[in-house]
């Protein structure tokens, strides 16, 4: 039995391809032109620096809670051994959160990629992108829901196909690379225009200011691209061998590490950074166009559509699984726990579909929607990825390992920056569906006979009326997306 388990298990490749796969996706196509935007190549270059040692940190975190704690399951399970069901919870609905409205994302730039091809796209929340995409995310549930491990496995060959356009454009980016432009405003201010601003979609762009302001204009949407890194910790209990999971953690990260400072540096080094803040999005699609020509361009659209594909299948796992681990965890009502009879959790998966449905015909009427997505994407993982380096840094106390304490410090302090410098309005906004899935968590406590707590009503009557404030903020403007 436990060798027939072990046989049809997640491989360690399968779980690395998981981890770069969940990833890589829609963000990484438009990162070079939202960092020129936002900073100069020197603090750039820094920010990644800061922000490879924060990811590492939790990706080490990952490692040790994978090994050390074998019996826990995903990051909720991480959160509730640390600080008790309630907190387990709030982290368990922050991760389904953010997986399922990262596929909102996904889905707006798979349609710009379309675009290409087929104008009528190219907005990527057109009519016609919303009905094919709402159709593709359908499908793919569907898929899903025909057994996890054959759609990982379907992973790990997409993850293959995806890196072959981005190492085009790398090689093309190097050959094309001026060093003089590189560092003509390697650490200085520059003038995009003669008017000293240049307006993208209804936000108004001086040119980067502070090191501090720079700063915080590249961490949302360089931990955005890393979301998806505890892909291989939330399917360790599928995995061949536990003890992958870590590994592949840690692997994944340092590779995506690698394939992200390539692919945004380069650019600096081919246009001068106030001709690459007016790239047409995706950015790498236009910018190979500009090297390559027509035929370049297409070349990268269609990786672009098959990269995006692969990380919606991760994604679409990943939700699902969440919620069926915190039913084991009693944080959330049996339902959502059933599987069919592929092994698979029909009932969320069916579930979440309806959301990103709802989410889908949302963006009809708005022009921001992929970078309200992911914003708010990030802003619900961040709190899950604080967790864990608390987690951690408790487990390293109780333990007496110094190592251990030093990496959750480091892993929890990054991400309390990430959240206070660029995340706190989108943050508020997540509140709202965390205080949806209150009544979920109530109604577990209830089916599974547990008493709720003072301290849990109080925490709950703070986040709704947090909640309800965000509502207001949103209604009368205070708040815009």
């Amino acid at each position: 039995m436990d060798n027939a388990k072990q046989n049809n298990g997640i491989s360690l490749f399968a779980l690395i391809a998981m981890v770069i796969t969940s990833a890589i996706g829609a963000g990484i196509f438009d990162l070079p032109t939202t960092l020129a935007r936002a900073a100069t190549p020197g603090v750039t270059l820094l920010t990644w620096g800061i922000t490879g040692v924060g990811i590492m940190a939790l990706a080490l975190s990952l490692k040790n809670l994978v090994l050390f704690k074998p019996e826990l399951e995903g990051v909720s399970d991480y959160a509730r051994a640390g600080f008790g069901d309630y907190v387990g919870f709030v982290s368990g609905w922050g991760y389904w959160l953010s997986a399922w409205l990262g596929n909102i994302a996904f889905a707006t730039m798979m349609m710009s990629a379309v675009g290409y091809f087929f104008p009528s796209f190219e907005s990527g929340n057109s009519w016609q992108a919303v009905l094919v995409a709402s159709l593709l995310s359908w499908f793919l549930t569907w898929f899903v829901a025909r057994g996890v491990e054959s759609a990982a496995a379907i992973n790990a060959v997409v993850t293959v196909c995806k890196l072959v356009p981005l190492a085009a454009f790398a090689l093309m980016a190097a050959i094309s690379f001026k060093f003089d432009v590189f560092t003509a405003h390697f650490w200085s201010n520059f003038i995009v225009n003669t008017a000293g601003q240049v307006n993208f979609s209804g936000l108004t762009f001086t040119g980067p200011g502070s090191f501090m302001e720079q700063m915080k204009g590249c961490l949302m949407a360089m931990m955005w691209v890393f979301v998806g890194i505890e892909g291989a910790a939330m399917l360790a209990s599928r995995a061949k061998k536990k003890s992958d999971a870590g590994k592949a953690t840690v692997i994944g990260l340092i590779s995506l590490l690698v394939i992200y400072v390539f692919l945004t540096m380069l650019p600096y080094g081919y246009l001068p950074q106030s001709e690459l803040v007016k790239m047409k999005s995706p950015a790498i699609l236009y910018l190979f166009q500009s090297m390559t020509g027509t035929l370049g361009g297409a070349f990268i659209a269609l990786g672009m559509i098959i990269t995006i594909f692969g990380a919606w299948i991760s994604w679409t796992i990943l939700p699902s699984e969440a919620t069926s681990l915190m039913t084991k965890q009693q944080i959330l009502p049996s339902w959502f726990g059933v599987m069919n009879k592929n092994n698979a959790p029909a009932n969320s998966l069916w579930l979440t579909q309806g959301f990103i449905q709802i989410f889908l015909i949302s963006i009809l009427f708005t022009d921001q929607a992929y970078t309200f997505a992911y914003s708010l994407c990030t802003s619900a993982i961040i709190v899950c990825y604080f967790l864990v380096g608390a987690y951690q840094m408790k487990l390293g106390m109780q333990e007496k390992k110094a190592g251990w304490v030093v990496e959750g410090l480091v892993a929890l302090a990054f991400q309390l920056m990430a959240i206070l410098l660029a995340g706190l309005t989108y943050l508020w906004l997540t509140t709202v569906l965390y205080a949806i899935g209150l009544i979920f968590y109530f109604r577990a406590r209830k089916e599974y006979g547990y008493e709720v707590s003072n301290h849990e009503k109080i925490a709950s009557v703070v986040l709704t009326l947090v909640a309800i404030g965000a509502i207001i903020a949103l209604a009368t403007g205070f708040i815009t997306i």
